[in-house]
């Protein structure tokens, strides 16, 4: 209240405080005053009704975050890297820097906080040092479990990719730990960072200050520089099995109070392809879908859009009996229920993979970790299968698959066109059977019938079991008689490699005549060379050859003789008027490399008795090493096109 240097409260004191004795009485308080005073007793009134509060529940956490493992012994399927850092930690031999790759949701960034937990816990007593089992009660651990501790920096490298953000971080290792005993700096997806930011971070992760640990993760370590990854200790996290993904998520079924049949656990296992995550999401809503009910198998194929495993097995006899209505009539089925023409094709590939590994490992049959139906049931289908009609069908699928993927195009229709591919070509022989029986057929001169071939001169494909298909005889084509060194030495290209190599460069030709061959082979040459030889010629021209070991010097060696040539076609362009002119119009321009397209594999020209000579029957036709009969492809009577 204002007043006068005397005391007397001012003309607007009094105007207000009129206006305030004019004003009803306020109601008294119910309660005890604001500073603890007793509330006079309140009016006789009705007394108000009673209304409970509701009860406090915490809000729901997804399955992935609330068993998140929080120590090494819950990581499962790691048991490298636990038992790699397990012994680490014993021998106090812990690396200032680790890099953890692997695809996604297999526990990266749950290891570096594992990592940082290990590093700084103070045990429940508070005097405990680093441990590979924190304890999760000490205050550094619970800060670091809650992602609350001012000494473990968790920074997304897919937002914050700069250099920028890295000088920020090299500048915060200047301080020392807040609290912790180490700081942590984990780098989430660092592949994400542009090359200057790497190149920023390359000293300060190879000398980083004694109270800083660093851990990288990424799904892409093709991505991160090899500066960085000399750097790092490197962890390569596993996809995680299927069985230990099923028993896994059973577990956690019963820990959450339901019920979950084995195959749908199956399925939730399979499509999580190895990530706990994916798994323990897709978990998730399989739970959310059956309602508090069990959670079954039906259920989660119709979650996931998956065809019933019967029907693939339907399918995939459907396919390779050649019954293109009825496979068209199960994919027609799969549609019906919700499944998804790309998952159908997958699920076939899936298979298929599955029946060539019963044909090439047949014990796999009793492997109890596979389901029973396709335990069985794929181990008789894959008997009446052969690999290459399996790899066929494999090939034909991941090409369907492709087709099916593509922008625009109807899903079902391409799906179809897929089926109808695949029984159209169960009926025909292979390339390799074709080729067999081809050769069978020209060796008899007549064509012979397998049994239950119905009708004379026919051959059943193997695969399918199909219609008779008919093979003409076909005469025997003559094998390749070398006539030079040079022929002799690609009998041996694409076959023999080594051999190839040593008659290349340590083999001196002496003579070739039909039927036997002269050599000198140089020190360094296998001491077995001639004999090598002598089984080449007679393996790839069907007759007996001789080979000699000579004294005479011979000739040069076929690589020796390629860069002869070589030099030759280097120095006549050389001197070439038109290359000279260019050459002095372009100061600095040099000449790399010559070509000739008449030149062979080794940079030769054909022989004047290769170009003249005849063949004396239609089998030359077949000579592998036939030079090619090109134009060179410049010559100083032609004029130079100026485009």
């Amino acid at each position: 209240m204002a007043s006068d240097l005397l005391g007397h409260p001012s003309a607007q004191d009094q105007d207000a405080a009129a206006v305030e004795e004019s004003l009803p009485e306020p109601p008294a308080p119910e309660g005890p005053g604001l500073f603890g005073d007793p509330a006079p007793p309140p009016a006789a009134a009705a007394p108000l009704p009673v209304v409970p509060s509701p009860p406090a529940s915490a809000p729901y956490r997804v399955l992935a975050r609330k068993y998140r493992p929080t120590t090494f012994d819950d990581l499962i399927g790691q048991e490298a890297l636990v038992r790699t850092l397990r012994n680490a930690f014993a021998q106090g031999r812990v690396h200032h820097a680790f890099l953890l790759t692997g695809v996604r949701g297999v526990g990266k960034t749950t290891t570096a906080r594992i990592i940082a937990r290990a590093l700084n816990c103070i045990g429940p007593d508070g005097k405990g040092g680093p441990t590979v089992d924190p304890c999760g009660v000490c205050p550094e651990c619970r800060a670091i479990l809650a992602d609350r501790h001012p000494d473990v920096t968790e920074m997304d490298a897919a937002s914050n990719n700069s250099v920028d953000d890295v000088r920020e971080l090299r500048e915060a290792l200047r301080f020392r730990p807040a609290q912790a005993r180490q700081k942590v700096f984990i780098l989430d997806e660092c592949h994400m960072l542009s090359g200057a930011a790497f190149n920023a971070l390359l000293k300060t992760l190879e000398e980083p200050p004694t109270s800083v640990t660093f851990v990288l993760a990424t799904t892409e370590l093709r991505k991160v520089p090899v500066t960085i990854r000399s750097r790092c200790q490197t962890f390569s996290l596993r996809r995680v099995p299927m069985d230990v993904l099923r028993d896994h998520f059973g577990r956690i079924a019963q820990k959450e109070a339901v019920q979950a049949e084995a195959e749908a656990l199956g399925m939730v296992a399979r499509a999580a392809d190895g990530s706990v995550r994916d798994g323990l999401s897709l978990l998730d809503q399989a739970i959310g879908l059956a309602g508090g009910g069990p959670v079954t198998g039906e259920s989660v194929r119709d979650m996931l859009g998956l065809a019933d495993r019967f029907m693939v097995f339907d399918l995939m006899e459907a396919v390779m009996g050649g019954d293109v209505a009825g496979a068209l009539a199960i994919l027609d089925r799969t549609h019906e229920v919700g499944a998804d023409p790309l998952a159908v094709l997958q699920d076939l590939a899936e298979l298929t993979h599955l029946l060539t590994r019963f044909r090439a490992a047949p014990a796999l049959k009793d492997d109890q970790t596979l389901p029973e139906a396709e335990r069985t049931r794929g181990s008789a289908l894959a008997l009446r299968l052969s690999v290459p009609t399996l790899a066929r069908a494999w090939q034909m699928l991941l090409k369907g698959i492709a087709e099916v993927q593509q922008e625009g195009i109807d899903r079902r229709a391409a799906a179809e066109m897929v089926l109808i591919r695949l029984a159209h070509v169960a009926d025909l022989p292979t390339p390799g059977e074709l080729v067999k029986r081809l050769t069978e057929a020209g060796a008899d001169a007549a064509p012979r019938p397998t049994p239950g071939g119905g009708g004379s001169g026919g051959l059943r494909a193997m695969a399918g079991g199909g219609p008779v298909a008919a093979v003409m005889p076909l005469p025997t084509p003559e094998l390749p008689q070398p006539r030079e060194w040079r022929e002799v030495v690609a009998l041996a290209s694409g076959v023999q490699p080594m051999l190839h190599a040593n008659l290349l460069h340590y083999v001196h030709p002496v003579r070739i005549a039909p039927g036997r061959v002269e050599i000198r082979p140089e020190p360094s040459a296998p001491r077995d060379l001639a004999a090598q030889l002598t089984t080449l010629l007679a393996d790839r021209t069907g007759t007996r050859w001789t080979v000699t070991i000579s004294n005479e010097e011979g000739e040069p060696t076929l690589a020796a003789q390629g860069r002869s040539a070589e030099s030759d076609r280097l120095e006549a362009a050389r001197t070439h008027p038109l290359v000279q002119a260019i050459l002095a119009a372009f100061p600095g321009t040099t000449i790399e490399a010559v070509r000739d397209a008449a030149a062979d594999d080794y940079g030769l020209l054909p022989t004047p008795a290769a170009l003249t000579a005849e063949p004396d029957d239609d089998a030359m036709e077949g000579r592998d090493f036939a030079p090619p009969e090109a134009e060179t492809a410049w010559s100083d009577d032609e004029p130079l096109n100026d485009d």
